[in-house]
């Protein structure tokens, strides 16, 4: 390799930002990292600034080639940068000014409900054009409050500067990747690059998943004609030069929604190789190959990722939309703890949870169940019950998830999988790691460094530069220190703790009904 041998990757996440240096081995030199505010103005609803999002991102970068000057290195020494980003966060801005027409939605906000609901009820269209399904023969997703198109159509319908926008033929809707992309590129004043990844446009609705291409009837379908879309390009190409700052030049070559992200990561690039993220959500992802498998267990059929122009390849996705964020409201809204790694210790002073279930569905239930009116239920108190018992079962919550979507994957795969790779925050607890293997009866394995979101967008900007010829080169990477959870538990057992998780999950359903109902009552 030449001076510049390393390769930065961007990773934008929903509650922070970081930028983090790899060399060529997939080691991690350094990193900044930062959190930015989450704005939840009603129930339900949670906003970001998408100004505070570029700004985390320049501020990450500089810090963190800082700290590569204190290990002898400077910016020169950076070959190319790679992005991954939350996924379904939607920006609306104005294409003449560059500014966005009110705060971006983020993907777990549910406020979309009223929405789904009528979307999936257009009577006006023909009848494979109607209910939840109506769109998953061409995009592979149902409507749900999860995907950009359903916020983008909310905002239309709610925010006036959007609409005068759309009317005016100077609405420019984008997910993370591409309001970075722009911004970073050079924006409105620099004509910065439009573009948007394979993996990110899957997440939209709007995307054909066959062609890879923008679908006119799925924007017919949301009534978006005129908007303006960005390019849609593979996850590992050179879309084009960082304007300003220490990185001036440095060209952006990959890009790969997060869960993607970590799939390249994990180095799961055969039929059947799997992960699941823990981070403020959670997400398995099971690679399908180069065909789309269509679920008919409540699963999502989306691009795994493209490099360059090969095939792309797929993959089946289940989603938890409440995570890692379950135990940030332990901290920040109930004061069970002070810091968030405190879960695990409190968890392990506890052989159970004492019949207790924590169903976390504070916006609805995302895969298998698709149930946006289920509400965060915790089922099973008595005078028994501890934190200790609260914190143990907030960490199982997430197991259990896991479990429903794996029962759906083999279904629909048709391949029982054997092992599961896990990365991200919360899979840093050995606890819920044990617990996971124990709830689904699989392998568990963790690698040593799980940075690996971040590292699949540094992959995927270094095939594109070079760094790495192909995939092949890219086993190499990240290697060493791996750590297998295996099952501990009576299958009995098991049995028994995941039929009262089931029952919990009944007693959450229809909630947020209720709840609108009484509220109603009182207005």
């Amino acid at each position: 390799m030449t001076k510049k041998q390393f390769v930065g990757a961007i990773d934008q996440g929903t509650t922070s930002t970081r930028f983090v240096i790899f060399d060529e081995n997939g080691k991690m030199l350094t990193y900044h990292q930062m959190e930015f505010e989450q704005h939840y103005l009603h129930p339900g609803w949670v906003e970001h600034d998408p100004y505070d999002i570029l700004a985390s991102v320049d501020t990450c970068i500089e810090h963190a080639i800082r700290k590569l000057s204190i290990l002898g290195y400077d910016a020169s020494s950076i070959s190319c940068v790679g992005i991954t980003n939350q996924r379904e966060t939607t920006v609306a801005w104005d294409s003449e000014t560059g500014q966005p027409l009110c705060p971006a939605i983020v993907w777990s906000d549910g406020r979309t409900a009223k929405t789904v609901q009528e979307l999936a009820s257009q009577k006006h269209l023909p009848k494979e054009r109607q209910g939840v399904d109506a769109l998953r023969g061409i995009c592979g997703l149902p409507i749900t409050t999860y995907f950009s198109a359903v916020k983008l159509k909310w905002m239309l319908d709610h925010v006036p500067e959007v609409k005068q926008a759309h009317d005016q033929n100077r609405l420019q809707f984008g997910t993370i990747d591409t309001w970075l992309i722009y911004n970073l590129t050079g924006g409105v004043e620099n004509n910065g690059a439009l573009v948007t990844d394979v993996t990110n446009a899957s997440r939209t609705m709007l995307m054909d998943i066959n062609t890879l291409q923008w679908s006119n009837e799925a924007i017919n379908f949301f009534g978006f004609k005129g908007i303006k879309l960005a390019k849609i390009v593979p996850s590992s190409s050179i879309y084009g030069k960082i304007h300003s700052g220490s990185l001036k030049g440095v060209p952006i070559a990959g890009c790969l929604g997060d869960q993607q992200s970590a799939l390249v990561g994990q180095k799961c690039f055969h039929v059947g190789d799997a992960k699941n993220t823990y981070g403020t959500g959670c997400f398995m992802l099971f690679n399908t190959g180069e065909s789309p498998v269509l679920s008919r267990n409540g699963l999502l059929t989306t691009v795994a990722y493209q490099f360059g122009n090969d095939k792309p390849s797929y993959a089946l996705e289940g989603s938890v939309a409440v995570a890692g964020s379950s135990i940030q409201w332990l901290r920040d809204s109930l004061g069970i703890i002070d810091e968030s790694k405190e879960i695990s210790s409190l968890a392990e002073k506890v052989e159970d949870t004492a019949g207790v279930y924590f169903v976390t569905a504070f916006t609805g239930l995302f895969a298998p169940y698709w149930r946006d009116d289920a509400r965060g239920t915790i089922c099973g108190l008595t005078q028994f019950t501890k934190r200790e018992h609260i914190a143990r079962a907030t960490l199982e919550a997430v197991c259990y998830q896991s479990r429903a979507i794996l029962e759906a994957m083999n279904k629909d795969s048709k391949t029982p999988l054997r092992s599961l790779k896990v990365d991200g925050g919360v899979s840093n607890s050995d606890i819920c790691m044990q617990i996971q293997a124990d709830i689904l009866n699989i392998e568990v394995d963790r690698p040593q460094m799980r940075e690996t979101t971040a590292l699949g967008a540094a992959i995927a900007a270094g095939i594109a530069t070079g760094v790495w010829k192909n995939i092949d080169e890219v086993h190499k990477v990240n290697t060493e220190g791996r750590t297998v959870f295996k099952p501990r538990i009576s299958e009995k057992q098991r049995n028994k703790m995941y039929t009262g998780w089931k029952e919990a999950v009944t007693r959450s359903l229809g909630w947020a009904n209720v709840v609108s109902g009484i509220l109603d009552e009182e207005v």
